[in-house]
């Protein structure tokens, strides 16, 4: 079967972000099939063009995998208003490169951003292929309770999408069990669920990482790392209150990797309140984040306190399992029952700093207890979220979806 996904955000694992769907593509080429995607050169974790900026189309080879990257306004992190037309600027852009696409069996598409969903669609439509539509998140729902989306107009248009593309899709796909009953509640007919993941095989948790240690002159402390977006949702503000609490305790250095649109105020926040326990790092590809969780002796995953996030099954957490690390959760729902079932890590109530203070100071004293930690989540997600055994679920769903009159 030839899959045609249209996904803006597509990182490969030799750039930063968020990889899922590189792994999946590879392991259904391995499987014989054809894989091709449609991106956007601006990295949607900096914001910034890649090595490859074109004004039209660049066609490139991965693996197997062909990637057309098209054009894509290069502002995503300038305004709300700017980054609305960025996501246009693809939607269309990737529309016309779809044209180029031949023998096409099914249409993947994305969301967020969920208007690159409606592109899918119409080129499912037109090609006479099936249609599949993907939900990453709960857009608008999540941008509207972070006040991202204000606008009433824009508002009641992107619901109005969202129910549009729920009820025409051959078939919905979620990657959280919490996101079920909301896309049930609004129009979804059959829904699968291929949950988060992450490929224990990248991650080794006898390494040291010694070398990203000595790279970022974190030698002999007690490092607690933060990797991945720095945006509205990922409430680092509250980190930056932690590593405040904790500036009596010089043995602890708290590293944020990553990159987003509130990154220049945090390091101006962190510059004002003198933080030097803190370390912002630029983000690194998927294949340097092994190097840098192993070095690791403890990992944070944040979101906002809103009720929204208890739905969600952030790929981070599970990576963090996978390389062995105790996770700092604050995060509510779905995610928390995984670490406080499997028993991988502390749980703390999202947007409280002290809590997040004391859970390091707790990780801190100790190691014999994190490491523990660390290895029966890495064992969970070996049995459970072993990126493998989730792409032969996708296949299965795939080939359903293509046969099924």
């Amino acid at each position: 079967m030839h899959i045609l996904l249209i996904h803006q955000a597509f990182a490969s694992l030799n750039e930063p972000g968020g990889t899922r769907h590189h792994e999946l593509a590879r392991y259904l080429v391995e499987k014989g099939h054809q894989f091709t995607v449609i991106a956007s050169p601006v990295s949607y974790l900096t914001g910034k063009p890649g090595q490859i900026h074109t004004p039209w189309v660049t066609k490139q080879e991965e693996q197997g995998i062909t990637i057309l990257r098209t054009y894509t306004y290069p502002a995503l992190h300038r305004s709300f208003f700017h980054r609305f037309i960025g996501f246009l600027s693809f939607m269309l852009s990737s529309f016309f490169a779809s044209l180029r696409v031949k023998r096409v069996d099914l249409v993947w598409g994305t969301s967020p951003p969920i208007f690159q969903g409606l592109t899918a669609w119409l080129v499912a439509r037109l090609r006479g292929a099936r249609f599949l539509f993907e939900v990453r998140d709960l857009w608008p729902d999540f941008a509207i309770a972070v006040g991202v989306l204000r606008n009433p107009l824009i508002i009641h248009a992107s619901r109005w999408l969202e129910r549009f593309l729920y009820t025409h899709a051959d078939r919905v796909l979620i990657n959280s069990p919490g996101f079920t009953s909301h896309v049930q509640a609004h129009g979804a007919r059959q829904v699968e669920l291929v949950p988060n993941g992450s490929d224990p095989r990248m991650f080794d948790p006898s390494l040291d990482g010694l070398n990203f240690r000595l790279e970022h002159h974190l030698e002999d402390k007690f490092l607690v790392l933060y990797a991945g977006a720095h945006g509205l949702s990922n409430d680092l503000g509250v980190v930056l209150q932690a590593s405040r609490l904790l500036q009596d305790h010089p043995g602890i250095v708290i590293v944020l990797l990553g990159d987003g649109k509130e990154k220049p105020a945090l390091v101006q926040r962190a510059d004002e309140l003198k933080l030097d326990n803190l370390r912002f790092i630029p983000p690194l590809p998927k294949l340097d984040m092994p190097a840098a969780l192993a070095a690791a002796d403890a990992c944070i995953a944040i979101l906002k306190p809103i009720p929204q996030f208890a739905t969600v099954y952030p790929n981070k957490v599970f990576d963090y399992m996978a390389a062995g690390k105790p996770v700092i959760l604050a995060i509510k729902g779905v995610i928390c029952e995984v670490i406080e079932n499997v028993q991988a890590g502390i749980s703390v109530e999202p947007g409280d700093a002290a809590g997040i203070a004391e859970a390091i100071l707790k990780l801190a004293g100790n190691p014999v207890m994190g490491k523990a930690m660390g290895r029966r989540g890495r064992e969970y997600v070996v049995t459970h979220f072993d990126r493998a055994v989730l792409a032969s679920k996708l296949e299965k769903i795939l080939q359903d979806v293509i046969e099924k009159e």
